[in-house]
């Protein structure tokens, strides 16, 4: 089963969750009156709408180099990243948003409605789900190098992890009675606080791509290495590192022997150019300059 094909699979085994844990928790929370639950299902909801994101995607950067995009189609899963991030920072917000309502409506002397106990079973059964999910997804992005499906597989973890504060809430507020209702609003400021944090990361990681920042000083250091580790080049300079979806482009200028023969200099490239790419991967863009060396 070839790459595109494999994402697209373990997104929609994503999908088939989300949509039945969207559908119980929406169920869930308006037969109990809790808000905690129906954040968490809106929380699942963007899961569901993401996971069309990152199908749609996926496909694209699949695509091979064309007359139009000479680097591949790699960029356009750093682009689902941050749509992902936009989502989530939009659920967050809608969540936060209902729980001060809640809030000031408690402040307000007004008594909260304590949930039903299926909201609270409803939050168990999504930690297990999710969790699950999370860990399948997270590990198949990481061995297909996947930045938008790892994306996904964090934003199936953060739903637990939202659904483990609903769960807190909810719980809490049916345990202590009418006085501690508002439990269940507070447990849906943190699920919102958590979706922030996320949405943080998947920003930093989609921006730095899409704006082209450079591979890591050690990376960088690591190909340096590499290269003056071939015999008769030395002085890696103007190097220059980017990210391409799960692809990597270098370009560097080096220095050889002056008086070398055309064909050997063409052999030391060469060389450079297969270890750089045992290294970083079969599909690494490498663009050698050669300059003699200074007398």
């Amino acid at each position: 089963m070839d790459r595109t094909r494999e994402l697209v699979r373990v997104t929609l085994v994503g999908s088939v969750g989300n949509l039945l844990l969207t559908a119980f928790k929406f169920v869930a929370g308006a037969l109990s009156g809790s808000a905690a639950m129906i954040a968490d299902a809106v929380h699942s909801l963007s899961d569901l709408l993401t996971d069309a994101v990152v199908l749609i995607f996926v496909r694209i950067s699949g695509k091979p180099q064309d007359e139009g995009h000479d680097y591949g189609h790699g960029k356009f899963e750093a682009l689902a990243t941050l749509f992902i991030g936009v989502a989530l920072s939009a659920a967050a917000i809608g969540i936060i948003a209902g729980a001060c309502v809640q809030f000031s409506r408690w402040l307000a002397g007004e008594t909260l409605t304590v949930p039903g106990t299926i909201a609270f079973w409803a939050a168990l059964v999504s930690i297990v789900v999710k969790e699950l999910l999370f860990q399948y997804t997270i590990r198949k992005g990481r061995k297909l190098e996947s930045q938008a499906v790892v994306a996904n597989a964090w934003h199936h973890r953060s739903d637990a992890l939202s659904s483990i504060a609903a769960a807190a809430g909810i719980g809490f507020a049916i345990l202590l009675g009418e006085r501690w209702a508002v439990l269940d609003p507070l447990a849906s400021v943190i699920v919102g606080a958590m979706l922030i944090k996320v949405c943080v990361e998947l920003f930093k990681v989609s921006i730095r791509e899409l704006t082209d920042s450079s591979l890591t000083p050690e990376a960088e250091s690591e190909i340096n290495g590499i290269i003056c580790s071939c015999e008769g080049v030395s002085d890696p300079h103007n190097l220059r590192t980017r990210r391409i979806g799960r692809q990597t482009a270098i370009e560097v200028h080096v220095r050889m022997d002056g008086d070398m023969p055309l064909s050997e200099a063409h052999d030391k490239v060469s060389e450079i150019e297969t270890k750089l790419r045992e290294r970083f991967g079969a599909g690494t863009f490498v663009t050698i300059h050669m300059e003699p060396k200074k007398s």
